[in-house]
């Protein structure tokens, strides 16, 4: 429909003339109401914004010298907010000479990593930054490793095909030599 004719008709309903897809061949136009195609597109906006979580990044810290006990309730605390659709920083925070023996730290980040990997995916694994050591979790459950599919047999080239076993072939008679000649 040609545009003049599409103007005219909107003004004779009292209505708009909207374009819907500007990117169409050729563009899609709708007559409507536009203050009330606005408020309803608002709205939905506003009703899908709702039901959206946004992920959060909350950050666990404890120290290399950290007791059973406190790793423990760490570990129960960094399941809960994974569970809650978080992300979590697990930081291991090294004082004084402490930063001198880093796999402490990793040996740590670890621990707390197997208690979790059931429910967490790690996205950035263990690493320095400062005096700092993070690991950074994710929620999710980490993908299965594919097995290696067993190759099947390939068809050799047929070999020649082996001759049946023949009876041994027949020694020549020795003759006998009588003893003590």
């Amino acid at each position: 429909m040609p545009l003049y004719k599409a103007l005219e008709l909107a003004r004779e309903r009292g209505l708009d003339l909207v374009e819907v897809a500007p990117n169409a061949v050729p563009p899609v136009c709708r007559i409507l109401d536009y203050g009330k195609f606005k408020y309803e597109q608002s709205k939905k906006e506003r009703e899908a914004r709702k039901h959206q979580h946004n992920v959060v990044l909350r950050e666990i810290r404890m120290k290399p010298k950290i007791d059973d006990h406190d790793v423990d309730f760490k570990t129960r605390t960094v399941e809960k907010l994974l569970k809650e659709g978080d992300k979590v920083k697990v930081s291991v925070m090294f004082r004084g000479r402490e930063v001198t023996h880093p796999q402490i730290g990793r040996a740590l980040l670890e621990r707390i990593h197997e208690r979790v990997k059931e429910i967490s995916i790690v996205e950035k694994p263990a690493s320095m930054e400062g005096r700092m050591m993070t690991l950074i979790l994710a929620p999710g459950t980490p993908k299965p490793e594919k097995p290696a599919r067993p190759q099947p047999p390939r068809a050799a080239a047929p070999a020649a095909p082996a001759p049946a076993e023949a009876p041994p072939a027949p020694q020549p008679a020795a003759e006998l030599a009588p003893a003590g000649e």
